[in-house]
């Protein structure tokens, strides 16, 4: 495969452990239940941001960049792995955040800061905008910077998934579905690419945690055929269906609900994993309901992929986390 050969820069800790979460299971009388955690990917509280990052850093190196430039929500994981990566490789960073800034920097926002970004605001202005604006400003200063374009979901970034799923194929067991928090679908084109890339015979189904399933399918079928082109990827199996659920966008984005304070609890206190409020935190209430309705059969085996996001956790009060 082609991106065997593109380099990259470690920055993650890799492979990411498997594990079992048998009291989860037990708990919902369900399938057998693993975690794939890649909240251990090990740049400032990890996350699967840090395997994109690996082939974007090492890019933008190699063009001989020294400034990151990207986007994202204000407590962006995202962002927050780039600064940090910037900070690993000795580059600079600027984020626009979307928005107007809050009174008091917590969570992903203290860590951008701690770890030496710039910060921008878009206010009420498009947030594409302003990181266009940014870049051009930034190129016609001779700052010589690198684009990232939102959650590194471009066919490099995305295509660190689909070497992802080479832990999966080298894994001892064998996954019939593997769920997982879904966005900007970068990490789910991978993924897919990466099922026909190693032969593997899992479904990828997606808890969206913004979009709309037609949109969001609309960002991941082209993204998938670019990756799937790009790589020359040779089948070993034909990739599964693109498999969007958007019926737990609750109260919208990073809007803590029920469902969520319920999924926080039950991981933290059966099992000792942390999940966030915006991302993983409702794609496990998706996957906690999945099993309840018996739409994931008992018979199954399913993965659950983290893909970090903790730090956000510490950006809401207490009274929006817990329960009661």
């Amino acid at each position: 495969m082609k991106l065997l050969d593109r380099p990259r820069v470690k920055l993650a800790h890799l492979p990411t452990p498997i594990e079992r979460m048998a009291r989860l299971e037990a708990y919902l009388d369900g399938p057998e239940l693993w975690i794939k955690r890649d909240d251990l990917t090990g740049l400032a509280f990890g996350g699967n941001k840090t395997r994109k990052l690996e082939l974007l850093v090492a890019d933008a190196l190699q063009e001989q960049c020294k400034l990151l430039i990207t986007r994202g929500a204000p407590q962006s994981n995202h962002c927050r792995q780039t600064a940090a990566a910037a900070a690993r490789c000795g580059l600079e960073c600027t984020l626009v955040l979307t928005g107007k800034p809050p009174g008091d920097r917590t969570g992903n926002l203290l860590l951008d800061h701690l770890l030496g970004a710039e910060v921008i605001w878009s206010g009420d202005t498009d947030p594409d905008n302003v990181l266009s604006d940014t870049f051009r400003e930034a190129s016609e200063s001779d700052q010589q910077p690198y684009l990232i374009p939102y959650g590194g979901s471009n066919t490099l970034g995305a295509s660190a998934y689909t070497l992802a799923m080479a832990e999966i194929a080298a894994s001892e067991h064998e996954f019939d579905r593997i769920v997982f928090a879904t966005s900007s679908g970068g990490t789910q084109a991978g993924m897919l690419a990466g099922v026909a890339a190693y032969g593997l015979r899992t479904r990828v189904t997606g808890i969206s945690v913004d979009p709309g399933r037609a949109e969001l399918e609309g960002r991941i079928r082209p993204l998938l055929a670019e990756i799937t082109s790009w790589l020359e990827v040779v089948a070993g199996a034909a990739a599964p269906a693109i498999e969007v659920i958007d019926r737990y966008l609750g109260g919208g984005y990073a809007v803590v609900g029920e469902p969520e304070r319920e999924a926080i609890e039950m991981f933290g206190r059966l099992e000792g994993i942390l999940v966030d409020p915006v991302y993983t935190g409702r794609a496990a209430a998706g996957l906690i309901d999945l099993i309840r309705l018996g739409e994931i059969a008992s018979e199954e085996r399913v993965l659950f992929w983290h893909t970090g996001g903790t730090p956000a956790l510490f950006a809401y009060p207490s009274s929006q986390i817990l329960r009661g």
